[in-house]
């Protein structure tokens, strides 16, 4: 599976809730994605990608790496659900036209569940971070 494959092959979202534009890297630990910001999105507010949204980026990279391991193993996608979120810090929200690159690193697996650290950077600045307790529903 390459990179540049379509995202939307890679998370189950659909427009216009998609808020990740590329996979720029994944492996077994860690996965980067790209994302710009537009006008239209619908979390954009005077301006701003709002908290919402920089939630759902880093759900979306988690969720986008696990859909690249899937690919390359030939198995079907499990769905992930966001059960805790802690320690969500915004130091700054991103504008309209601003470019985030996101990455999520795999702190633990127990069972079903993925603790995820994420962090989102806008022009080489972290914006924002916490983390994220995804709870696995395995699909066979």
């Amino acid at each position: 599976m390459d990179l540049a494959e379509n995202i939307l092959s890679l998370i189950p979202q659909r427009h216009p809730f998609v808020m990740i534009s590329e996979l720029l890297y994944s492996d077994q630990q860690l996965t980067r994605t790209g994302f710009r910001v537009s006008e239209d999105n619908i979390f954009v507010e005077h301006g701003k990608f709002n908290e919402a949204g920089l939630l759902e980026n880093m759900a979306q990279t988690a969720a986008a790496g696990a859909g690249y391991a899937a690919g390359m193993e030939n198995r079907p996608v499990d769905i992930g659900y966001i059960g805790a979120v802690k320690n969500f810090e915004i130091f700054e929200l991103p504008g309209v036209n601003d470019e985030l690159i996101t990455e999520i690193t795999i702190e633990n697996r127990i069972f079903d569940v993925t603790v995820v650290a994420g962090n989102i950077w806008c022009n080489k600045k972290l914006i924002a971070r916490c983390e994220l307790k995804i709870f696995i529903r395995k699909i066979n």
